[in-house]
């Protein structure tokens, strides 16, 4: 039985097969995406046959929820089990008037980076376009009917440029008109930074935004906290966002998560500040959010304090972001490491490896 949301151009075929109007794929794409239909029979506008042959040949969900945490902050975050056995997650955070969702590219991480739940088990596999969409769809349902979802970050598990032929298509419904309506200016991608992909999703599709994670200020030490740097490097990383950032008039955003004692010294925001000082970003710092089992700590509010005034003295854009979720596991791979049952992961290619990410809202700038 095929996924009705790996591809709208499955249901137009079979429709056109089975001699159904061509405006029927519309009807349907409006039940999935802004109808928030549960099951076929809730296309109340369907005729019942349709209904019926649509049931018999697609299936709308294939993940089930393993567990459903909510913040007192308002965060609320799914474990999902997909049908092979492995699990995501995926969290939608709410801030003022702002629906955001967090969605996974990929079944836990292959880039190794040390402070990160989700890298701690390596990566299992790529999402299908459908499981990417699925996630969408099951944290809408999470809002009152009122409420509809307002932007869209790439920052849950899994390295989203590793995974760009089915992530792509996923954001192209979550954009269109006949999908989630979500503009392509409230849809950010996170990496931790593989230049060849990052050019190539320049050449594809500039309309999103672009975060790197970038972690630290030099080779040495990103080399130690995310080890797929080594065979990278910063300066390539810089000059592949340069790139998207003149092909897609995008302002860039750097993501830097503080880690008490590792990369949070003065010494390391002089440095930060001498990387981005010439470039229109926008640097987003986030105070780490403790794993369980892992020595990594949050910064004390002074070392913050200091990290934040020389970024300010330098001009740096900056915007330090609160703390999502921290009554539950909201760190990302926090829960399903906590739950998963016991199964050997192994890596894909070193390059397809992954990025963290923790939880972040985009910036309140509409850029």
């Amino acid at each position: 039985m095929k996924h009705i949301l790996e591809s709208d151009h499955h249901v137009g075929d079979w429709l056109t097969q089975h001699q159904f109007p061509a405006y029927r794929r519309k009807q349907i794409q409006r039940w999935l995406f802004q109808g928030r239909a549960e099951g076929f029979d809730d296309m109340s506008d369907l005729p019942k046959a349709l209904r019926d042959q649509v049931s018999e040949n697609f299936q709308i969900w294939t993940t089930k929820v393993v567990e459903h945490q909510k913040s007192a902050d308002g965060t609320e975050k799914l474990l999902l089990e997909l049908q092979d056995g492995g699990r995501i997650e995926c969290v939608l955070l709410r801030e003022e008037n702002r629906r955001t969702i967090c969605i996974s590219s990929q079944v836990g991480c292959a880039m190794g980076c040390v402070f990160c739940a989700s890298g701690l088990d390596g990566v299992d596999r790529n999402l299908t376009t459908g499981e990417i969409v699925e996630q969408m769809l099951r944290l809408q349902r999470l809002l009152p009917e009122q409420e509809r979802l307002s932007h869209i970050v790439v920052m849950g598990m899994g390295e989203p440029l590793a995974n760009l032929d089915r992530l792509l298509p996923a954001l192209d419904q979550a954009s269109s008109p006949d999908g989630l309506g979500i503009s392509a200016r409230r849809i950010t991608i996170s990496t931790v930074g593989l230049p060849p992909a990052i050019t190539r999703l320049a050449k594809l599709n500039s309309r999103y935004h672009l975060a790197v994670s970038l972690h630290a200020p030099n080779d040495e030490l990103r080399n130690e906290i995310v080890h797929v740097n080594s065979n990278i490097g910063i300066q390539t990383i810089l000059d592949a966002a340069d790139h998207y950032f003149e092909v897609s008039s995008r302002r860039l955003t750097f993501e830097y998560v503080l880690l008490a004692d590792v990369n949070d010294r003065p010494e390391h925001a002089h440095q930060l500040a001498s990387l981005l000082k010439a470039r229109n970003v926008l640097l987003n710092v986030i105070p780490y959010n403790p794993v369980a089992g892992l020595p990594y700590r949050t910064p004390s509010s002074k070392a913050i304090g200091n990290f934040r005034a020389i970024l300010l003295k330098a001009n740096i854009n900056i915007q330090f972001r609160q703390r999502k979720g921290d009554d539950i596991d909201a760190a990302c791979g926090q829960l399903r490491r906590k739950t998963v049952k016991t199964t050997e992961l192994v890596d894909i290619e070193p390059l397809n490896s992954v990025s963290y990410t923790h939880l972040t809202l985009p910036t309140k700038r509409e850029v």
